[in-house]
């Protein structure tokens, strides 16, 4: 088994889409109360990483973002071009990065069932492992959706993919022989992105826990 690696493990928030199936800001729409944004990032701030990241929108938009993110410690990075799909803010977020961190996950502003114990599995896994990759599997159909976790030797590939609307998914190939899993129910897979999929999270959601004061 290889040794365990001592740097920090950061989580990383990838919250500058635009919501065109949505038709608004996704990271904004109010879920119980509150931004989409505060789930995933109460989640990412209790999952036991090493530093927090965030990258968001410009503008006003991304003013709104910042200002949902403040009661967590995020380092917020602006991805200026968001339109020209996810992987510019995996490209982003990267770039922003401190020296010597490990390795990264990266999940999604717009999947509020996620919890902090899934997060830490990922963590534990790849302290126990090592491995390139730290994947969630979710459920009896064991599908692979975000959170990634991807080991720092792995980034200049993703930084070297062209621009494209989904995550790094020829890294994930090409590096699947290597990949260890941590089993997620099924319940926390939910993509909010259209109205539709809002009123799924509605009915099943929990407050995000809000930081002590």
């Amino acid at each position: 088994m290889p040794p365990t690696s001592p740097r920090p493990v950061w989580g990383i928030l990838l919250a500058a889409g635009r919501g065109r199936r949505m038709g608004r800001p996704k990271p904004l729409v109010l879920l119980g109360g509150r931004p989409l944004i505060a789930y995933a990032a109460a989640s990412l701030a209790a999952g036991g990483y090493g530093g927090l990241l965030a990258a968001v929108p410009p503008g006003e938009v991304g003013e709104g973002v910042r200002a949902a993110l403040s009661e967590w410690p995020f380092m917020v990075v602006e991805n200026p071009q968001p339109e020209r799909g996810l992987l510019s803010s995996f490209r982003v977020a990267l770039g922003a990065l401190p020296e010597g961190v490990s390795a990264a996950a990266f999940a999604l502003a717009d999947m509020p069932l996620v919890t902090a114990d899934t997060h830490r599995a990922l963590v534990s896994a790849f302290r126990e492992t090592g491995a390139p990759l730290v994947l969630a599997r979710y459920g009896e159909e064991a599908v692979h959706a975000p959170p990634h976790l991807l080991r720092a030797d792995l980034w200049p590939e993703v930084l070297a993919l062209p621009d494209a609307d989904h995550g790094p998914r020829s890294v994930l190939r090409a590096h699947a022989a290597g990949a260890v899993d941590v089993d997620v129910s099924a319940g926390q897979l939910l993509d909010v992105d259209t109205p539709e999929a809002l009123a799924q999270a509605e009915a099943r959601f929990s407050p995000p826990p809000r930081p002590p004061r």
